[in-house]
Formats: structure tokens, C-alpha cells, sequence
């Protein structure tokens, strides 16, 4: 039997980390690609057990994502070791990388508002390297049909969130890849979803000034009056691997267990349930 592989780039935590679990446990192998420092490689090996419990092969790669030589080495190495009759594709590739700039994008001074640098950092972290790898995986034949690619949104894409406005913009762009890709990847019947989730507790959340604020106000706002979580986010993306979802594709899917219906507070108290 051909087992298949996932390629999670940030593997090791939120999102990720979850989806890793969630895969291994439905019989998937994963590549997982993050960078940690040696304080956060404990939870690193936690994972990467867990999936050999699982009886799966984890092989995980300590990396900047966004840097091409490494892209191209950890490729090049699945391609040599990985590739053979009975592993022979990567059937899932989730991007789910959160690593860019928090600040203000004017400012009188010069140190306040983001540089060019940080902005473009931002932009090739969060979205063009979902283009890159994507590239890689197909020039070494390495990308399956029928499979699937997700990229973790949020409602930055479309929506102002002090600080948050080089990530809103690398947000929007990461929807416009995965409706491109879902476009130019049809006739191999890879599906590409952006996936936006509700408020969550994640690292990369709690990075976000004024976190503690937007916590309360998803708590609030939720129907289920709690935060999504990444295993319920990783849940999701379980289901839309099924062959039965391999019609939705270039879509942003909200899992937020209804989060983003509500506009206002106010909503929740205006429909009594009786």
C-alpha cells in the first residue's frame, strides 16, 4: 500500500502542529519544516513522537522557510530519500507560517512605521513562499494529483487590525495564491483552499499587540461563546482532504464555529433563544 505524505511548512506549533497530529493519525508521513530555537525543541520532539506513535514517519527539517537554498536542499533531499515507488508524492501541502512585522505602516517617525525590508519580509514569509514551495514540489515531480493545498488565512485579509497591516497585506495576497494555484493546478484535480480560522490561541496570536482584547471580543462574539482551536482547525482540513471534497477548491473557508456571522456584540443579545 502507498502511503502519503504531508508537507507542513510551520510544523510545530498552532496550526501545524495540529494538522501534523491529525494527518498521522489518519495514516499520513510528514515533512515538517519550522524554526525553533533549543528552548522550544522539546514541544518540537513531542510532536514528532507523537507521529511515531502514530506509526508514521516523521522527518522534520529546522529551516527558514523562506530562504531558497534551504527550500531547495530539504527538496532535493525528499526528492533523493522519500521519492521512491512506494512514497513517491506529497499529497498534502498546508502552509501555515507566521512570522512577520507588528507595526504601523506611517508614522512621522521613521523608526515607528515598518521599512521596505520588513515589508517585504513579511509579504515572502507569510504568502510568496506558498508560490515557491508549491514551484519546487512540481519541477521535481513531487506534487500528487488529486491533492491538496491549504494556506492558513485570517480575517486581516479584509479587515484593519492595529499592526497588523503588512500581514493584512501578505494575507490577501496568500488568498490570491491559492486561487491561482486552485486555478493552474485543476487538470491534476489538486484542490486549493485558504482556510480562516476564529480567534485562536496560538503563538503567533499572542505576538499581536492588543491580543488580550481580541481574546475577549471572540469569546464574546462566538455562538459557542469560546476560542477555536487549532485541533478543530486541523478537524477541517482532515475532511476537505476526503476524495469526496475534491469539488471545493479555491475557496476561503471559514472554521470559526460561526465567529465571523457576528458583527457586533450586540448581535448575540438582540436573538434570545427560547
Amino acid at each position: 500500500m502507498i502511503k502519503k505524505w504531508a508537507l507542513i511548512l510551520g510544523a510545530s506549533s498552532g496550526f501545524g502542529g495540529a494538522s501534523a497530529l491529525a494527518l498521522a493519525k489518519e495514516g499520513y508521513n510528514i515533512f515538517g519544516i519550522h524554526l525553533d530555537r533549543q528552548s522550544t525543541m522539546p514541544k518540537v520532539n513531542a510532536i514528532v513522537n507523537k507521529i511515531q506513535k502514530y506509526g508514521q514517519m516523521a522527518v522534520y527539517f529546522n529551516i527558514n522557510a523562506a530562504d531558497p537554498i534551504k527550500r531547495d536542499d530539504v527538496l532535493d533531499e525528499i526528492k533523493e530519500r522519500f521519492a521512491t515507488k512506494e512514497h513517491p508524492h506529497v499529497h498534502v501541502l498546508i502552509h501555515s507560517l507566521a512570522f512577520g512585522t507588528l507595526k504601523a505602516i506611517v508614522s512621522k517617525s521613521p523608526n515607528e512605521c515598518i521599512t521596505r525590508a520588513q515589508m517585504q519580509m513579511t509579504l515572502d514569509v507569510m504568502a510568496h513562499s506558498l508560490v515557491y514551495w508549491t514551484q519546487g514540489l512540481m519541477q521535481r515531480d513531487l506534487l500528487a494529483r488529486n491533492g491538496r493545498i491549504f494556506a492558513m488565512t485570517s480575517a486581516g485579509s479584509h479587515q484593519v487590525i492595529p499592526y497588523y497591516g503588512a500581514v493584512s497585506a501578505a494575507k490577501a495576497a496568500l488568498e490570491a495564491h491559492i486561487r491561482q494555484l486552485s486555478v493552474e493546478l485543476g487538470s491534476m484535480k489538486i484542490t486549493a483552499n485558504a482556510i480562516m480560522a476564529g480567534v485562536t490561541d496560538t503563538p503567533a496570536l499572542r505576538k499581536i499587540p492588543g491580543n488580550e482584547q481580541m481574546v475577549k471580543a471572540a469569546q464574546l462574539k462566538n455562538p459557542r461563546g469560546k476560542l477555536t482551536t487549532p485541533e478543530e482547525v486541523a478537524q477541517a482540513i482532515l475532511l476537505l482532504c476526503d476524495e469526496k471534497a475534491g469539488w471545493i477548491s479555491g475557496n476561503v473557508i471559514g472554521v470559526d464555529g460561526g465567529e465571523y456571522n457576528v458583527n457586533y456584540i450586540g448581535d448575540l443579545v438582540s436573538i434570545p433563544i427560547k
